[in-house]
């Protein structure tokens, strides 16, 4: 009797101890990274002394299984891409078809980078982990690539940012996400009427050379907006110092010459209706004058750009992607760029 007792009370005992799930000696999904889904992405491979530099621009979808896919327009000097219209041509509420000392941009297509109106380049899958406010990223491809990011979060929360730490391939890069779908995007009147400050971060590769600047103004509120072609905002910055002078190409009537024009026509346009694209061309208008132009059609700078989003859907800036390759047979002359324009930097 005393053994059978023993043995009910093992029996008992075995039959009391906790019992862990199946799901809970599973590996734990990682959270999304800073709590968001989707992210708009630029980022470049730029180095100076390289001829192959590229840049691509798009978005990040992540899944709270581990799994994350791209979306990704890409430029490579390796196959330069001339540029091409949107379509889009300003009406007389923003522009004008008087050049001189007119105070409105000039009316005119507007162009952005070859591609950029079309699908993706390419799309790839991959894994994802988190280790504190670190992702790192696998992509399951024919090369191996790894990515890894700090990830921050805005102060309001509606917000999280990626900050390039290393890439397999890329040089420079950045990042933005909420939980808003890639097809929620604002209109251009809510871009001009946006309350914050958008400051610019910029790696751009020029002749060989990279440049690097930050916190510089953007000053969005200073465009005109459209009377129908609402989907446009234009700019005529009166002068510029740096830029558009008679040593840059404009040795009759850059700044430095008697006439002194060195003003610079902007657009900014929305792409498409049903994602995040817009873009930004804008150029020296005396670079027009010396070739006899009203729309210059030389090395214009070409600047798609992916709007920012934050979880309300509403407008916070853009990340970028400069993809102006040169109209002539140099590299030399191209003009490539990654760059974020935001008050969340």
């Amino acid at each position: 009797m005393r053994t059978a007792a023993a043995i009910l009370s093992f029996v008992l005992a075995i039959a009391l101890l906790p019992v862990r799930s199946a799901a809970a000696t599973q590996t734990a999904a990682p959270a999304l990274p800073g709590g968001k889904s989707t992210f708009v992405v630029s980022q470049g491979h730029l180095k100076a002394a390289s001829r192959q530099n590229w840049v691509r621009l798009g978005s990040y979808r992540f899944a709270a299984n581990g799994t994350v896919s791209a979306s990704m327009y890409l430029w490579w000097q390796r196959r330069p891409e001339a540029r091409q219209r949107t379509g889009m041509v300003p009406d007389q509420g923003c522009t004008t078809k008087a050049g001189g000392s007119a105070t409105r941009a000039r009316t005119c297509r507007v162009l952005t980078a070859g591609g950029f109106t079309g699908a993706p380049d390419e799309s790839r899958a991959g894994t994802y982990t988190m280790a504190g406010d670190v992702l790192t990223i696998r992509w399951k491809i024919a090369q191996t690539w790894t990515e890894q990011w700090n990830v921050r979060r805005s102060p309001d929360g509606k917000l999280a940012r990626l900050d390039l730490r290393r890439s397999t391939l890329a040089t420079h890069g950045y990042g933005y996400g909420s939980n808003a779908a890639i097809g929620t995007r604002r209109a251009m009147s809510s871009v001009k009427a946006f309350p914050g400050s958008l400051r610019q971060d910029l790696t751009s590769w020029a002749g060989g050379k990279l440049v690097t600047s930050g916190n510089q103004p953007f000053s969005h509120s200073a465009f005109r907006a459209c009377a129908t072609t609402t989907s446009c905002l234009t700019y005529l910055q009166p002068s510029s110092r740096g830029a558009c002078q008679k040593s840059g190409g404009c040795p009759r009537y850059g700044g430095g010459t008697k006439a002194g024009v060195s003003s610079i026509q902007y657009y900014l346009t929305k792409i498409s209706d049903s994602d995040r694209r817009d873009t930004m061309w804008h150029w020296c208008t005396c670079l027009a004058m010396e070739r006899r132009e009203f729309c210059y059609t030389g090395n214009s700078h070409v600047k798609p750009l992916m709007q920012i989003v934050d979880d309300d859907g509403a407008f916070r800036g853009w990340v970028g992607a400069e993809a102006s390759f040169s109209t002539g047979a140099s590299r030399a002359a191209d003009m490539l760029a990654v760059f974020r324009l935001t008050d969340f930097r």
